[in-house]
């Protein structure tokens, strides 16, 4: 049996600890957050301060239960957990191919559809009912909303997030820390901290988010 911890309590937790729930081999040991000041006992579930991660690191597995993909990269670089502490959450619902290969700490959502050969870097999310097709590279801190497609040889950079039932045809590729926005259609490639919006997707942005 394998104890996991999730580091954050909002809404996006609730459905990792869903995925967490699914498995007999897994047990939810603990939720921590920073915003949580005195630490409680719930239906056999620690509730604390995330100043209790030293703590658990020997005997538990981490997943980083937040949504936002910056936050969420910079919470890892604060709690200096080893890589191999993180474990991947994969609903049992999710359809994973043998050849794919999920990296430490990402999460895969019910329904979520993952083909042949396709590379999902750490600590990323791919959400529900999110389909990814054959050979694509997504690199670490990625977000694939529900019901977004990718259609195969896709390329994804680093710390991209794409809307909920957007769509990117064969053979793009998106840069990093880029936004296609919920519904849009990606037909040509993007680049690093851009935004695109709409069918099909055009740039709304450039520079930092």
């Amino acid at each position: 049996m394998t104890n996991v911890v999730l580091i954050g309590a909002g809404g996006h937790s609730k459905v990792i600890q869903d995925i967490v729930n699914a498995h007999d081999d897994l047990t939810l040991h603990a939720i921590l957050d920073q915003s949580i000041e005195q630490k409680e006992f719930v239906e056999g579930v620690i509730y604390a301060h995330t100043d209790m991660i030293e703590s658990l690191v020997d005997d538990c597995k981490f997943c980083i239960a937040i949504g936002n993909n910056k936050v969420r990269q910079k919470l890892i670089g604060e709690f200096n957990i080893p890589l191999e502490k993180y474990i991947a959450l994969i609903h049992p619902t999710a359809i994973i191919s043998p050849s794919a290969a999920i990296g430490r700490g990402t999460v895969v959502m019910p329904h979520a559809v993952i083909n042949a050969d396709t590379v999902i870097g750490n600590h990323s999310i791919i959400n529900s009912g999110a389909v990814i097709e054959h050979d694509n590279r997504l690199r670490d801190f990625v977000h694939i909303s529900p019901n977004a497609t990718l259609a195969g040889t896709v390329t994804v950079g680093e710390g991209t997030h794409v809307g909920a039932g957007a769509i990117v045809i064969p053979e793009k590729e998106i840069g990093s820390w880029s936004v296609v926005g919920a519904g849009a259609v990606v037909v040509s490639d993007v680049g690093d901290k851009v935004s695109v919006v709409g069918v099909p997707a055009k740039e709304m942005n450039k520079g930092n988010k």
